[in-house]
């Protein structure tokens, strides 16, 4: 064991008593036993095999290791590629075929691959995968301060409730022995979406439509607009649970899709008809779109800066920010950026599950 030290071998205490104590129940004039004695006791890591055996031939005076090392067969092993369906049992056709030798089954998770794919790249099939994926999106939402008053359980950052404090102070003879407080209640902040529409946007305007269905159907106080040549309010279209019909009756309502944009008309239609007037008020805005624009780019600026003064946070989702070397050089998306918040990818499943962590934040 010294010379095991010696040689770089970490030999613990422990160990060395479990190799006393083999050699105790061990016939030791036996060099097999001798080595095995040790090789199971002292080695603890499969690099250090090499070393255990030069030592141990040392220290016995040369001792020969070809007779105490059992060869062992090589053994043919087959494998069993399996995609992971979500941790679903395959069905048994797709069982592998019997092997009189080990088999050893190699998973992979196709939507592991997907989740990082730029929607631009993706096939058809892809793309109704990753639609299906954003169904199980979930997005909480931020909480705001209500209103409405609520009971409290202790007096931290609450205020005394006088009414009911005075009528269990009545149950005892007028003595205020218990005291009750209230507190201002919480709702989730309402949630706006603007998708562009446009053109330029096709490739990732489908699948973004998809995201902005999930959150409609998912949780409450969301409104969700379309942006191209017009403004469309979409919210009453996605409002269905069944994707398929939400999606078209959805596209039957915007008459410009895939056509061309004029952010800052559009941005200002909704600030003059819709957010300005209440909906964006202390709002989480989303905005999804390119930065592509043909309209007059000092307009969309200043219908931002009108956006940003009422929203709660303003987040814009680009999906070309993933691209190497880009940058905000278009000049819409140059007047806009002042105004946001929160400037983001949008390009893939993983940066829209983002999406869904930057709106619950």
């Amino acid at each position: 064991m010294r010379s095991l030290r010696a040689a770089g071998l970490t030999v613990a205490v422990g160990s060395a008593i479990s190799y006393l104590q083999a050699l105790g129940e061990l016939d030791v004039t036996r060099p097999g036993a001798l080595y095995w004695a040790g090789r199971v006791t002292l080695v603890h890591k499969p690099e250090d095999i090499a070393t255990y055996d030069q030592v141990f031939s040392a220290h016995y005076g040369g001792t020969e290791l070809v007779d105490l090392v059992v060869p062992v067969p090589p053994v043919e092993i087959a494998l069993a590629f399996d995609e992971d369906d979500d941790g679903e049992a395959p069905p048994p056709d797709d069982e592998p075929e019997s092997n009189d030798g080990p088999v050893l089954e190699v998973r992979y998770s196709g939507v592991e691959t997907l989740r990082d794919k730029d929607f631009a790249l993706c096939t058809a099939a892809e793309l109704d995968e990753a639609r299906r994926l954003m169904g199980r999106l979930r997005l909480s939402g931020a909480l705001r301060r209500s209103r409405r008053w609520r009971r409290a359980k202790g007096s931290d950052r609450a205020r005394l409730d006088l009414r009911r404090t005075v009528r269990y102070a009545l149950r005892a003879s007028g003595e205020p022995m218990r005291r009750t407080y209230v507190t201002h209640g919480e709702r989730p902040r309402r949630l706006v979406l603007l998708l562009d529409v446009s053109g330029s946007m096709e490739p990732y305007s489908r699948a973004f439509l998809r995201f902005v269905h999930a959150a409609v159907v998912g949780r409450t106080k969301v409104e969700a607009f379309a942006l191209g040549t017009r403004l469309t309010r979409m919210t009453k279209q996605l409002r269905t649970h069944d994707p398929d019909a939400a999606l078209a009756r959805a596209a039957g309502a915007v008459v410009d899709f895939s056509g061309g944009t004029r952010l800052g008309d559009t941005i200002r239609r909704f600030n003059d008809e819709w957010g300005v007037r209440g909906m964006a008020r202390g709002a989480i805005v989303v905005i999804l779109s390119d930065g592509w624009d043909r309209g007059d780019p000092a307009e969309l600026g200043a219908e931002m800066a009108r956006l940003h003064r009422v929203a709660f946070r303003v987040v814009w989702v680009n999906p070309l920010k993933a691209s190497p070397g880009y940058a905000p050089l278009a000049q819409g998306m140059a007047a806009a950026l002042p105004h946001v918040d929160e400037f983001i990818e949008g390009h893939s499943l993983a940066s829209l599950e983002e999406l869904a962590k930057v709106i619950a934040a």
